[in-house]
């Protein structure tokens, strides 16, 4: 039975979908059969895995509007363990759209229920938002990563995202949990980041992950090449941190 992962902050430029991204492909690398479902109308995490939207057929938003997996909606990526259900701009109108349809709030719970079984992980790449798709993210999750920016805004934010998590395990996900707050775009030189990377684990402790993302000008390249790190510079300091946050959520789950 595979484990559904939402990576979800309401704070846009936290390193959510670059952490989707490279996170999945490290993930197939080590052997483990990955889907990625981009529930983010900006798509970037299906641009980023090389998929050409202009193209798709059918995209997550149908699959919310209807509440099953169509046909055409799981693509291949170029990794042999590593598919994507992508996103479309359209994804924008789903939260309007839904709100008139019954189990407004499990429509993703539906639609990824039928496909735990064929995976070891699902990744679920949130919008920067705390609307109704990513209620449904939550909601279809066992457990959310939290990406936390080494910077100065970086705990703003966090405690309505919590307060939301608290508010979904209460009503809607009572199993949900806490995967872990992963620091990203960490720089070891500046006094700043090591004081939130300090304030992060003394308020969460062993929450936080032990794998930091250091800033990485490969890690920025990759994206505009529609490629995982791994891919453009599989000896770059981005890749080595996703494979180690890769293996560190593997062991944690064996």
């Amino acid at each position: 039975m595979g484990k559904i992962i939402a990576l979800a902050n309401q704070k846009g430029g936290v390193g959510k979908t670059t952490t989707t991204i490279n996170l999945a492909a490290s993930l197939a690398t080590l052997e483990k059969k990955v889907l990625v479902v981009d529930a983010d109308p900006q798509a970037n995490a299906s641009s980023g895995l090389g998929i050409d939207i202009k193209q798709v057929k059918n995209t997550i938003y149908e699959c919310l509007i209807s509440g099953k997996i169509l046909p055409d909606t799981i693509l291949k990526t170029e990794f042999e363990r590593l598919e994507i259900i992508p996103s479309h701009i359209n994804l924008v109108g789903a939260e309007l759209e839904m709100l008139n349809l019954e189990n407004r709030e499990r429509r993703l719970s539906m639609v990824l229920h039928s496909l735990k079984e064929q995976y070891d992980f699902i990744l679920i790449d949130c919008s920067p938002s705390l609307g109704l798709t990513t209620v449904n993210a939550l909601t279809a999750a066992d457990s959310v990563i939290i990406p936390v920016q080494c910077e100065y805004f970086a705990l703003e934010g966090i405690s309505k995202l919590l307060n939301t998590i608290k508010i979904i395990k209460s009503k809607l996900n009572p199993s949900l949990e806490i995967e872990g707050f992963l620091l990203t775009m960490y720089d070891a030189r500046l006094r700043l980041a090591n004081q939130i990377y300090e304030e992060v684990k003394r308020h969460f402790q062993e929450l936080v992950f032990t794998t930091v993302i250091q800033r990485n000008v490969k890690l920025s390249e990759s994206q505009s090449f529609a490629q995982p790190v791994l891919v453009y510079d599989a000896l770059s300091k981005g890749t080595i941190n996703h494979m180690q946050l890769a293996k560190e959520i593997i062991e944690k789950n064996a």
